[in-house]
């Protein structure tokens, strides 16, 4: 895995491959989630749990690694100190909107399936970052983001009234919806704490996150059974090294990097590889049949979120007057 150190030192080509990756990678999680549901009774609790425990120690070696370049280099950076209860509230706060995130997808996943729960997950989130901002934060939508979120609302409508009771479960978007939710809470809240100087550490910010993920899960997945009966404990295994690995350390490092050079509107397009990936996993590996409604319901999604994204570049390279 490579070290984040000096991201800024990275060039614009190679920042887009990182994202690429990532979102490809962060695609691949929800299979992984499906297959240990298919060769397992583990839960989807037990599963985000295991995904922090692991995420967490490779994480803890990234920021080591970091820590060690940077000495070796002399490039140690001077950074603000953060007061004790911002901190707090940002690393408690992105804890508990990753536990939410994940540990809902995994639910909607398993309820109704890899391809309209990562698309319902994935649509929604932006749509609620959008809301959440205009109605916490004061920010503009414009007419361009109201388009979009009208699009993207006709877009849950017709996979959740259109997709049929087989494919698409209206229980299982409900829980996609609540994953989104979590997701937005935690751009919402960096955001926030960006606007005051608080933002922090991106990298080491998810990495005590998950450490807050771990905790407040372990009695939860202790609840629902830790260690699953299984009658392919290696294969098993292996799926939890893979879910902790590449869609949690891997791209997590390869995101924090990208992030650091592309412009917000271009990674908001980017990680639409995340739920194309995850529903051509679906269909071609997992045999999950997309019907025509949930390919429209899904399209309407995507392009909504695409429809945000080019709403806040035209927002961001608006000249501001005062």
């Amino acid at each position: 895995m490579p070290s984040p150190a000096g991201l800024s030192s990275l060039s614009t080509g190679r920042s887009l491959l990182f994202l690429v990756v990532a979102g490809i990678a962060w695609g691949t999680a929800g299979a992984a989630a499906s297959l240990v549901f298919r060769i397992s009774d583990m839960g989807p609790l037990a599963l985000s749990f295991w995904r922090c425990v692991g995420g967490l120690g490779l994480l803890l070696g990234a920021l080591a690694l970091r820590r060690r370049s940077r000495i070796r280099t002399g490039s140690a950076r001077v950074r603000a100190v953060e007061p004790r209860g911002r901190k707090a509230l940002r690393i408690l706060g992105t804890g508990i909107g990753l536990t939410v995130f994940q540990s809902a997808y995994f639910a909607a996943v398993q309820a109704t399936g890899l391809a309209v729960g990562t698309v319902v997950t994935l649509g929604a989130g932006p749509v609620l970052i959008a809301v959440g901002a205009r109605l916490l934060l004061g920010e503009r939508i414009g007419a361009g983001g109201a388009a979009a979120v009208g699009g993207a609302l006709a877009g849950l409508a017709v996979l959740v009234l259109g997709g049929g009771g087989a494919e698409v479960r209206p229980l299982g978007v409900a829980i996609a919806v609540l994953s989104a939710a979590g997701y937005a809470a935690i751009t919402l809240l960096t955001r926030l704490l960006g606007r005051t100087g608080g933002s922090g550490d991106a990298l080491a910010t998810t990495t005590w996150a998950f450490a807050v993920g771990a905790v407040g899960l372990l009695p939860l997945a202790l609840a629902e059974g830790l260690l699953p009966d299984t009658v392919a404990p290696l294969r098993l295994l292996a799926l939890l090294l893979y879910v902790a690995a590449v869609p949690t350390a891997l791209a997590y490092a390869l995101y924090f990097a990208g992030a650091a050079v592309v412009r917000a509107a271009t990674v908001s397009v980017i990680m639409l590889l995340e739920p194309v990936s995850a529903a051509l996993i679906a269909v071609t590996l997992l045999d999950e049949h997309l019907t025509a409604a949930t390919v429209a319901g899904t399209t309407l999604l995507l392009a909504a979120v695409t429809g945000l994204a080019l709403a806040e570049a035209r927002s961001a390279r608006r000249p501001v007057t005062v």
